[in-house]
Protein backbone atom coordinates (compact mmCIF):
# COMPACT_ATOMS: atom_id res chain seq x y z
CA UNK A 1 0.00 0.00 0.00
CA UNK A 2 1.56 3.28 -1.11
CA UNK A 3 0.71 6.93 -0.54
CA UNK A 4 -0.86 9.04 -3.27
CA UNK A 5 -1.28 12.78 -2.78
CA UNK A 6 -3.79 14.84 -4.75
CA UNK A 7 -4.95 18.43 -4.56
CA UNK A 8 -7.88 20.62 -5.33
CA UNK A 9 -7.15 23.60 -7.55
CA UNK A 10 -7.25 26.14 -4.71
CA UNK A 11 -4.33 24.59 -2.81
CA UNK A 12 -2.11 23.14 -5.54
CA UNK A 13 0.70 25.56 -4.62
CA UNK A 14 0.87 24.03 -1.11
CA UNK A 15 0.12 20.43 -2.10
CA UNK A 16 3.13 20.46 -4.46
CA UNK A 17 5.38 21.54 -1.58
CA UNK A 18 3.87 18.87 0.70
CA UNK A 19 4.39 16.16 -1.93
CA UNK A 20 8.01 17.26 -2.52
CA UNK A 21 8.70 17.28 1.23
CA UNK A 22 7.22 13.79 1.49
CA UNK A 23 9.21 12.55 -1.50
CA UNK A 24 6.36 11.78 -3.89
CA UNK A 25 5.00 13.52 -6.94
CA UNK A 26 1.61 15.18 -6.78
CA UNK A 27 -1.07 13.02 -8.41
CA UNK A 28 -2.92 14.21 -11.49
CA UNK A 29 -6.49 15.48 -11.42
CA UNK A 30 -8.33 16.50 -14.59
CA UNK A 31 -11.43 18.68 -14.69
CA UNK A 32 -14.41 18.86 -16.97
CA UNK A 33 -16.17 22.21 -16.76
CA UNK A 34 -19.70 22.51 -18.10
CA UNK A 35 -20.81 25.75 -19.72
CA UNK A 36 -22.95 26.64 -16.70
CA UNK A 37 -19.92 26.41 -14.39
CA UNK A 38 -20.60 22.90 -13.04
CA UNK A 39 -17.34 21.04 -12.37
CA UNK A 40 -16.48 17.37 -12.62
CA UNK A 41 -13.04 16.33 -11.26
CA UNK A 42 -11.42 13.14 -12.56
CA UNK A 43 -8.56 11.48 -10.67
CA UNK A 44 -6.09 10.74 -13.46
CA UNK A 45 -4.53 7.53 -12.12
CA UNK A 46 -5.50 4.37 -10.25
CA UNK A 47 -5.90 4.70 -6.48
CA UNK A 48 -7.26 1.21 -5.84
CA UNK A 49 -5.93 -0.07 -2.52
CA UNK A 50 -3.84 3.07 -1.91
CA UNK A 51 -3.64 5.44 1.04
CA UNK A 52 -4.94 8.64 -0.58
CA UNK A 53 -4.37 12.14 0.79
CA UNK A 54 -6.38 15.01 -0.71
CA UNK A 55 -5.21 18.56 0.02
CA UNK A 56 -7.65 21.46 -0.16
CA UNK A 57 -8.27 24.48 2.05
CA UNK A 58 -11.90 25.58 2.21
CA UNK A 59 -11.55 29.35 1.94
CA UNK A 60 -13.91 31.32 -0.33
CA UNK A 61 -15.41 30.82 -2.84
CA UNK A 62 -17.62 27.92 -1.74
CA UNK A 63 -16.70 26.03 -4.94
CA UNK A 64 -13.43 25.12 -3.20
CA UNK A 65 -15.38 23.14 -0.61
CA UNK A 66 -17.64 21.51 -3.21
CA UNK A 67 -14.58 20.51 -5.22
CA UNK A 68 -13.11 18.85 -2.12
CA UNK A 69 -16.29 16.83 -1.58
CA UNK A 70 -16.26 15.68 -5.21
CA UNK A 71 -12.61 14.62 -4.96
CA UNK A 72 -13.30 12.63 -1.78
CA UNK A 73 -16.25 10.91 -3.44
CA UNK A 74 -14.22 10.15 -6.57
CA UNK A 75 -11.40 8.57 -4.54
CA UNK A 76 -13.82 6.53 -2.45
CA UNK A 77 -15.66 5.23 -5.54
CA UNK A 78 -12.29 4.39 -7.13
CA UNK A 79 -11.63 1.92 -4.28
CA UNK A 80 -9.01 3.87 -2.37
CA UNK A 81 -8.16 2.02 0.84
CA UNK A 82 -8.27 5.23 2.92
CA UNK A 83 -9.27 8.75 1.92
CA UNK A 84 -7.40 11.15 4.20
CA UNK A 85 -8.42 14.78 3.83
CA UNK A 86 -5.89 17.55 4.51
CA UNK A 87 -7.64 20.88 5.10
CA UNK A 88 -4.84 23.34 5.98
CA UNK A 89 -7.40 26.11 6.55
CA UNK A 90 -10.82 24.92 7.72
CA UNK A 91 -13.27 27.52 6.44
CA UNK A 92 -16.57 28.33 8.20
CA UNK A 93 -14.91 27.50 11.54
CA UNK A 94 -16.00 30.86 12.98
CA UNK A 95 -19.60 29.63 12.83
CA UNK A 96 -19.11 27.01 15.53
CA UNK A 97 -22.08 27.74 17.81
CA UNK A 98 -25.54 29.26 17.84
CA UNK A 99 -24.72 32.75 19.12
CA UNK A 100 -27.98 34.34 17.99
CA UNK A 101 -31.46 33.03 17.05
CA UNK A 102 -32.08 31.31 13.71
CA UNK A 103 -28.48 30.91 12.54
CA UNK A 104 -26.73 27.85 11.16
CA UNK A 105 -23.85 26.12 12.92
CA UNK A 106 -21.87 25.97 9.69
CA UNK A 107 -18.78 24.25 11.12
CA UNK A 108 -20.90 21.25 12.18
CA UNK A 109 -22.66 21.13 8.81
CA UNK A 110 -19.30 21.18 7.00
CA UNK A 111 -18.06 18.34 9.23
CA UNK A 112 -21.17 16.28 8.45
CA UNK A 113 -20.77 16.78 4.70
CA UNK A 114 -17.08 15.79 4.72
CA UNK A 115 -17.84 12.64 6.71
CA UNK A 116 -20.81 11.76 4.47
CA UNK A 117 -18.69 12.14 1.33
CA UNK A 118 -16.49 9.22 2.42
CA UNK A 119 -13.47 10.71 4.21
CA UNK A 120 -11.57 8.32 6.49
CA UNK A 121 -9.84 10.98 8.59
CA UNK A 122 -9.21 14.74 8.67
CA UNK A 123 -5.94 16.60 9.08
CA UNK A 124 -6.04 20.35 9.68
CA UNK A 125 -4.11 23.14 11.37
CA UNK A 126 -5.05 25.67 14.07
CA UNK A 127 -8.82 25.42 14.09
CA UNK A 128 -10.60 28.59 15.16
CA UNK A 129 -12.11 26.60 18.04
CA UNK A 130 -10.69 23.32 19.39
CA UNK A 131 -14.15 21.85 19.97
CA UNK A 132 -14.73 21.58 16.20
CA UNK A 133 -12.74 18.33 16.39
CA UNK A 134 -15.75 16.88 18.21
CA UNK A 135 -18.04 17.74 15.29
CA UNK A 136 -16.52 14.85 13.33
CA UNK A 137 -17.25 11.15 13.83
CA UNK A 138 -13.95 10.22 12.16
CA UNK A 139 -10.38 10.77 13.45
CA UNK A 140 -9.12 14.37 13.39
CA UNK A 141 -5.42 15.29 13.50
CA UNK A 142 -5.34 18.88 14.69
CA UNK A 143 -1.82 20.09 13.88
CA UNK A 144 -0.31 23.10 15.58
CA UNK A 145 1.14 26.13 13.79
CA UNK A 146 3.54 26.57 16.71
CA UNK A 147 5.71 24.01 14.92
CA UNK A 148 6.78 26.75 12.48
CA UNK A 149 6.18 29.90 14.53
CA UNK A 150 8.11 29.09 17.71
CA UNK A 151 11.46 28.59 15.91
CA UNK A 152 10.89 31.87 14.08
CA UNK A 153 10.20 33.77 17.30
CA UNK A 154 13.37 32.29 18.80
CA UNK A 155 15.37 33.50 15.78
CA UNK A 156 14.26 37.10 16.40
CA UNK A 157 16.18 37.25 19.71
CA UNK A 158 13.93 40.03 21.01
CA UNK A 159 15.37 41.52 24.24
CA UNK A 160 12.10 42.32 26.02
CA UNK A 161 9.65 39.89 24.50
CA UNK A 162 6.00 39.94 25.54
CA UNK A 163 2.92 38.35 24.06
CA UNK A 164 -0.56 39.76 23.59
CA UNK A 165 -3.93 38.72 22.26
CA UNK A 166 -6.08 41.07 20.13
CA UNK A 167 -9.24 39.79 21.86
CA UNK A 168 -10.20 37.79 24.93
CA UNK A 169 -11.09 34.75 22.81
CA UNK A 170 -7.42 34.20 22.00
CA UNK A 171 -6.09 34.28 25.57
CA UNK A 172 -5.38 30.54 25.70
CA UNK A 173 -3.33 30.63 22.50
CA UNK A 174 -1.32 33.71 23.54
CA UNK A 175 -0.82 32.45 27.10
CA UNK A 176 0.78 29.25 25.79
CA UNK A 177 3.39 31.31 23.93
CA UNK A 178 4.00 33.48 27.00
CA UNK A 179 4.46 30.40 29.18
CA UNK A 180 6.90 28.77 26.73
CA UNK A 181 9.07 31.90 26.47
CA UNK A 182 8.66 32.74 30.18
CA UNK A 183 7.22 36.12 29.17
CA UNK A 184 4.34 38.31 30.28
CA UNK A 185 0.91 38.46 28.67
CA UNK A 186 -1.28 41.43 27.73
CA UNK A 187 -4.89 41.39 26.53
CA UNK A 188 -6.63 43.79 24.15
CA UNK A 189 -10.28 43.66 25.11
CA UNK A 190 -12.47 44.69 22.18
CA UNK A 191 -16.20 45.33 21.88
CA UNK A 192 -18.08 45.12 18.61
CA UNK A 193 -21.75 45.36 17.67
CA UNK A 194 -21.38 43.49 14.38
CA UNK A 195 -18.81 41.42 12.48
CA UNK A 196 -15.70 43.28 11.25
CA UNK A 197 -16.65 46.54 13.05
CA UNK A 198 -14.94 47.36 16.35
CA UNK A 199 -16.66 49.84 18.65
CA UNK A 200 -13.94 50.13 21.28
CA UNK A 201 -10.77 48.48 22.62
CA UNK A 202 -8.85 48.70 25.89
CA UNK A 203 -5.56 47.22 27.07
CA UNK A 204 -5.08 44.95 30.08
CA UNK A 205 -1.40 44.76 31.02
CA UNK A 206 1.78 46.89 31.05
CA UNK A 207 3.65 46.95 27.72
CA UNK A 208 5.99 49.93 28.06
CA UNK A 209 9.44 49.13 26.64
CA UNK A 210 8.35 45.65 25.52
CA UNK A 211 8.73 43.92 22.14
CA UNK A 212 5.17 42.69 21.82
CA UNK A 213 3.97 39.84 19.59
CA UNK A 214 0.22 39.59 18.97
CA UNK A 215 -1.03 36.00 18.61
CA UNK A 216 -4.17 34.93 16.73
CA UNK A 217 -5.36 31.99 14.63
CA UNK A 218 -6.43 34.06 11.61
CA UNK A 219 -6.42 37.58 10.24
CA UNK A 220 -9.38 38.66 8.10
CA UNK A 221 -9.81 42.39 7.44
CA UNK A 222 -6.85 43.07 9.80
CA UNK A 223 -8.89 45.75 11.54
CA UNK A 224 -8.55 44.17 14.99
CA UNK A 225 -4.83 43.38 14.66
CA UNK A 226 -3.97 46.87 13.40
CA UNK A 227 -6.09 48.58 16.07
CA UNK A 228 -4.50 46.42 18.77
CA UNK A 229 -1.01 47.21 17.44
CA UNK A 230 -1.75 50.95 17.51
CA UNK A 231 -3.02 50.68 21.10
CA UNK A 232 0.10 48.77 22.19
CA UNK A 233 2.41 51.38 20.62
CA UNK A 234 0.35 54.15 22.20
CA UNK A 235 0.91 52.50 25.59
CA UNK A 236 4.69 52.46 25.11
CA UNK A 237 5.58 49.17 23.37
CA UNK A 238 9.00 49.31 21.68
CA UNK A 239 7.85 47.17 18.76
CA UNK A 240 4.75 45.24 17.74
CA UNK A 241 4.56 42.16 15.53
CA UNK A 242 1.70 39.76 14.86
CA UNK A 243 1.56 36.01 14.25
CA UNK A 244 -1.62 34.69 12.61
CA UNK A 245 -1.73 31.20 11.13
CA UNK A 246 -4.34 31.80 8.43
CA UNK A 247 -4.04 34.83 6.14
CA UNK A 248 -7.69 35.28 5.09
CA UNK A 249 -6.95 38.96 4.35
CA UNK A 250 -10.20 40.23 2.83
CA UNK A 251 -11.55 43.72 2.20
CA UNK A 252 -8.94 46.43 2.91
CA UNK A 253 -6.68 44.05 4.84
CA UNK A 254 -3.51 44.66 2.79
CA UNK A 255 -4.02 48.41 2.93
CA UNK A 256 -4.63 48.25 6.68
CA UNK A 257 -1.50 46.20 7.32
CA UNK A 258 0.76 48.31 5.13
CA UNK A 259 -0.40 51.48 6.86
CA UNK A 260 -0.22 50.05 10.40
CA UNK A 261 2.47 50.33 13.08
CA UNK A 262 3.18 46.59 12.81
CA UNK A 263 6.82 45.67 12.23
CA UNK A 264 5.59 42.58 10.40
CA UNK A 265 2.72 40.14 10.14
CA UNK A 266 3.88 36.52 10.15
CA UNK A 267 1.48 34.00 8.56
CA UNK A 268 1.54 30.48 7.15
CA UNK A 269 0.81 29.39 3.57
CA UNK A 270 -2.47 27.62 4.37
CA UNK A 271 -4.10 30.35 2.25
CA UNK A 272 -2.28 31.96 -0.71
CA UNK A 273 -1.59 35.70 -0.53
CA UNK A 274 -3.51 37.78 -3.05
CA UNK A 275 -0.70 40.33 -3.24
CA UNK A 276 2.81 40.81 -1.92
CA UNK A 277 3.68 43.38 0.72
CA UNK A 278 6.87 44.08 2.63
CA UNK A 279 5.12 43.74 5.99
CA UNK A 280 3.88 40.16 5.51
CA UNK A 281 6.24 37.21 6.02
CA UNK A 282 5.04 33.73 5.01
CA UNK A 283 6.27 30.51 6.65
CA UNK A 284 5.37 27.16 5.10
CA UNK A 285 3.49 24.32 6.80
CA UNK A 286 4.45 21.88 4.02
CA UNK A 287 7.11 20.07 6.07
CA UNK A 288 4.69 19.74 9.01
CA UNK A 289 1.99 18.13 6.87
CA UNK A 290 4.50 15.90 5.03
CA UNK A 291 5.78 14.51 8.35
CA UNK A 292 2.20 13.98 9.52
CA UNK A 293 1.36 12.06 6.32
CA UNK A 294 4.36 9.76 6.87
CA UNK A 295 3.43 9.06 10.48
CA UNK A 296 -0.23 8.41 9.67
CA UNK A 297 0.70 6.10 6.80
CA UNK A 298 3.12 4.20 9.06
CA UNK A 299 0.53 4.06 11.88
CA UNK A 300 2.76 6.07 14.21
CA UNK A 301 1.90 8.72 16.79
CA UNK A 302 2.08 12.34 15.63
CA UNK A 303 2.93 13.59 19.13
CA UNK A 304 6.48 14.51 18.10
CA UNK A 305 5.04 17.15 15.74
CA UNK A 306 3.79 19.25 18.63
CA UNK A 307 5.83 21.83 20.53
CA UNK A 308 4.46 21.63 24.04
CA UNK A 309 3.74 25.20 25.09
Amino acid sequence: MSVKIFSGRATTYLAEKIANAYGERLGTVDYQQFSDGEMSPLIGESVRGHDVFIVQSTFAPADNFLELLLLIDAAKRASALNVNVIIPYFGYARQDRKDKPRVAIAAKLIANLISASGASRIMTCDLHADQIQGFFDIPVDHLDGNYIFVPYVKSLNLPNIMFATPDVGGIKRARSFAKFFNAELAVCDKYRKEANKIESMRLIGEVEGKDVILIDDLVDTAGTICKAAALLKEKGASSVRAICTHAVLSGKAYENIQGSVLEELVVSDTIPLKQQTSKIKVLSVSDLFAKAIRKIHDHESISSLFIRL
